[in-house]
Formats: structure tokens, C-alpha cells, sequence
């Protein structure tokens, strides 16, 4: 007597994954390591198939590059949660992989001594230690990174989220001006202020090859993205690191939508913002509804605008010459009579004159 169980034809079991690497590892990769450390880990579950794998085996079932499924080893190997066995060969491709269960180096890291405890797992958390954060703050641009985001998200960032922000800044070489940009983005457009959430903003930056304030502009604006237009407008009236308030994007979005103007004329009238000391949205406001009654639709349209004398100026002048007109008096002669003679027969005139008065 024997007792059996039926198998399936496919695989249909399932892999456990630990909350551990969901929550803490997975917001920290790019999406191919993820699926390198997935794919594998499921094979690991399954000794006998996990035995008959390579890392060439993972490359074609995931159809990426051979390179990238080293490098992702790489990557999780230097964030502690597996560890690489060289094989005896010479080939650098053939080495097992062994995965650390997160649980216990979670347990490890975190009932040491009080004095090591918080070191010891945001090392292990983040590749960041509370050494690494307390001379990163003492750099002016990241200590101004961490005020501006806590004025983005209207709270103190603590410790833990100060160290994966500070991992952000050294796994992806990014500017930290741009760091603020995805929480400013994440806050206003996707109304989330989660710091895994922003992560994961800034991770798909990361992978379009934006690194920088400038790139992610240009980004934005070939995507056609409306973010970018509200971005460009701001940099022209020198906002560069002061978010839009709802208000102005509403008059933004007027310009934008009910004139249907094109982002180059209205950056065109941004240029005026020269001539005041304080610029803002409501003077390029005005500016653009002056333009709009005007049939305004283009910058040559500007040129050719302030060519033309303006009628209030032409009202002006006739007016002055009207109000000169209306006060002529008798003694406002169209000509002068004296023009009609010279000096001499004016002197002559003068003696006649006297001669007359004399002989009467």
C-alpha cells in the first residue's frame, strides 16, 4: 500500500517571499534585478530544479543580457541578503548563489548591543550607516535637501527615511535638487508623500537616464507632460525651487488651454518679468490677457505689436493738439506779418511812423 499525489503538467505551486525584501530590498532596485533575485529565489525553492541552473539559464528565461544578471548579483550581494560561491573553474559566470533568510539578519541586526543596534541594520537596510548620514548633513546641499523635503511633505523626515534618501543620492548619482523634485512631484501629482513611493519615481528617472533637474525638464516636455510646461514657466520667472500653488496652475492651465497658447509665447511674455522687482504670476497674467483680446498667437506677432504706435498714444497726441487749438486767440496769427519784410524795410516803416505822429 502506497499513498501518491498527483502532480500538474505546469508549475502552479507557489514561492514564498519574504515582507522583508517587499518592504526594505525591492523599492531599492531597478526592475531587472528584482527579477533576477525573483526568478532565482523560486528556482531555490525547488532544490531539484535549482540544482540544474545557471546564470545563463536566468538570462534566456528573462531574455536580458547576460551581464545583467551578474550585475544584479553584484548589487544584492552588496546589500547582504546573498552570498556568491566561485565555482573551481576558471569561468567567472559559473558560481552558485545562496540566499540569506531576511528574517534572521533581521533578527541578527536588530537584538545586538543598544550602541551598535541602529548602525548595524541601516547598514544592512540601505548600505548607509549612521556615520555615512551625519557627515552627509554636514555638506550644505544635502542638509538643504533634507529641509526642503521636510517642508514638501510637512514633517521631520526620520532617521531610517533619511538613510534611504541618502542611498538614493549614492546608488543613482543623482543631484539632490532633484531628489526634491520627486517629492514635490509625487506630492502634487500623485497626492503621495510615502518615501518608498518617491523611490520609485526616482528609480524610473534613474532608468530614462535623468540624473539632473535639466534632463528631467526636457523629459517632461517632449512627453508632453503639463508638470514640465508649469517646471519651464517657473525657471523663466526664476522660481527654479519653489513649487506652483493650485492657483497658479489654474491661471497657468487658462493660458495653456482656454487661449491656447504655445509654451514659447508664454515664456516670451516671462521676459518682461525683467521689468518688475517682483515678479509673479498675475503681472505675466495680465500681460498674456492683454495679448489674447490683441489676437495674439505667436512671439512675431509681439514684434510686429510693438511697432505699431498704440491708439491711446495717437489719442493722446490729437487730443493735445485739439486742447492747443481750442486756446488760440486773435493774437495767434497763422503767419507772422513781420516774415513779409525785411530788417531794413521794417526800419523804414518804424520811421515812417514816427514822421506821421511827428507832423500831426
Amino acid at each position: 500500500m502506497a499513498f501518491t499525489k498527483n502532480t500538474t503538467n505546469i508549475d502552479l505551486g507557489d514561492t514564498p517571499i519574504e515582507n522583508i525584501f517587499l518592504d526594505v530590498y525591492m523599492p531599492m532596485a531597478n526592475g531587472t534585478f528584482v527579477k533576477v533575485y525573483l526568478l532565482a529565489y523560486k528556482y531555490a525553492c525547488d532544490p531539484k530544479a535549482g540544482a540544474e541552473v545557471t546564470n545563463v539559464t536566468i538570462a534566456k528565461n528573462l531574455d536580458i543580457p547576460l551581464t545583467d544578471v551578474l550585475t544584479a548579483w553584484d548589487f544584492w550581494e552588496n546589500k547582504g541578503i546573498i552570498k556568491k560561491h566561485k565555482a573551481p573553474e576558471e569561468n567567472e559566470t559559473l558560481y552558485s548563489v545562496e540566499f540569506i533568510n531576511l528574517k534572521q539578519l533581521y533578527i541578527d541586526n536588530n537584538f545586538k548591543a543598544i550602541g551598535s543596534r541602529e548602525t548595524a541594520a541601516q547598514s544592512v537596510a540601505t548600505g548607509v550607516t549612521t556615520k555615512d548620514l551625519v557627515e552627509a548633513v554636514q555638506i550644505p546641499a544635502i542638509k538643504e535637501m533634507f529641509i526642503d523635503i521636510n517642508k514638501i511633505i510637512e514633517r521631520p523626515l526620520v532617521p531610517n527615511e533619511k538613510h534611504q534618501i541618502l542611498d538614493w543620492f549614492y546608488q543613482y548619482n543623482v543631484d539632490p535638487p532633484l531628489i526634491v523634485k520627486a517629492f514635490s512631484y509625487s506630492k502634487f501629482q500623485r497626492n503621495n508623500k510615502n518615501v518608498k513611493y518617491v523611490g520609485g519615481i526616482l528609480r524610473n528617472w534613474y532608468d530614462s537616464g535623468i540624473t539632473n533637474i535639466e534632463q528631467l525638464l526636457e523629459h517632461q516636455l517632449k512627453q508632453g507632460d503639463r508638470y514640465g510646461s508649469y517646471d519651464r514657466i517657473f525657471k523663466a520667472l526664476g522660481f527654479d525651487f519653489r513649487e506652483s500653488s493650485e492657483a497658479e496652475r489654474k491661471i497657468m492651465d487658462k493660458w495653456l488651454d482656454e487661449y491656447s497658447f504655445e509654451l514659447d509665447l508664454i515664456l516670451k511674455a516671462c521676459e518682461s518679468s525683467s521689468k518688475t522687482s517682483n515678479p509673479n504670476i498675475n503681472y505675466i497674467n495680465s500681460i498674456l490677457s492683454d495679448w489674447f483680446k490683441k489676437g495674439i498667437k505667436k512671439p512675431e506677432d509681439v514684434a510686429v505689436l510693438d511697432q505699431k504706435p498704440s491708439r491711446a498714444a495717437t489719442a493722446s497726441s490729437s487730443a493735445a493738439a485739439s486742447k492747443v487749438n481750442r486756446h488760440k486767440t486773435k493774437f495767434h496769427l497763422p503767419e507772422s506779418r513781420g516774415e513779409q519784410y525785411s530788417a531794413e524795410e521794417l526800419e523804414s516803416l518804424v520811421l515812417n511812423n514816427q514822421k506821421k505822429k511827428f507832423n500831426r
